[in-house]
């Protein structure tokens, strides 16, 4: 009988990318707080979260295979994660305008029964125009950014906001599906 999936994860965008993939699956969201996660590297930090999501849901369904992922907006060397508020969001987003960015998405997958542990991550870059101050504010009004690593979410911009994307869309929307099926495959 094959094992039960488990996205460790509440987002609803992990959710329909991995459908793309895994017909069957379970979410159970993970309590992980990143705001505790140190690490020396903005990718070293993206695999350390999304294995620490993987791990706090596997410890408790050890029969089942976890999938944790945890996506970072890096601009230099310094890491966007979710804004506090609609304030923090305007100023990211003014950060972000006319830059580019690295968006990095560490990937995880845990099997306690078989002793997997598996990760890897996915970076993108994403060139956003420079934008208005008002096109930001019309962007927080429409969209909740709350939620989303860089106080974006890339299926929400259209051309007014986005030069271009070098790399994985379905990674800056927050599940590299293409790296996470090769993953997978492995176990």
């Amino acid at each position: 009988m094959p094992k039960q999936i488990i996205l460790a994860s509440a987002s609803p965008r992990r959710k329909e990318l991995l459908k793309k993939i895994v017909k069957k699956f379970t979410i159970v969201p993970s309590k992980v707080n990143e705001v505790e996660i140190f690490a020396p590297s903005p990718v070293k930090f993206a695999k350390k979260a999304a294995m620490a999501k993987a791990k706090d849901i596997a410890s408790r369904h050890p029969g089942s295979i976890v999938i944790g992922a945890d996506t970072i907006v890096v601009l230099g060397k310094k890491i966007l994660g979710k804004p506090k508020d609609r304030k923090d969001a305007i100023s990211m987003l003014q950060s972000l305008a006319g830059k580019k960015q690295r968006v990095i998405t560490g990937l995880a997958i845990v099997d306690l029964g078989r002793e997997i542990f598996i990760s890897d991550h996915e970076e993108t870059i994403v060139k956003m125009k420079k934008v208005s101050k008002k096109d930001i504010v019309d962007y927080i009004k429409s969209f909740n950014p709350i939620d989303k690593a860089g106080a974006y979410g890339i299926q929400e911009l259209d051309e007014v906001f986005i030069d271009r994307i070098e790399g994985d869309y379905d990674n800056v929307v927050g599940l590299p599906v293409n790296k996470l099926r090769k993953l997978l495959k492995e176990i």
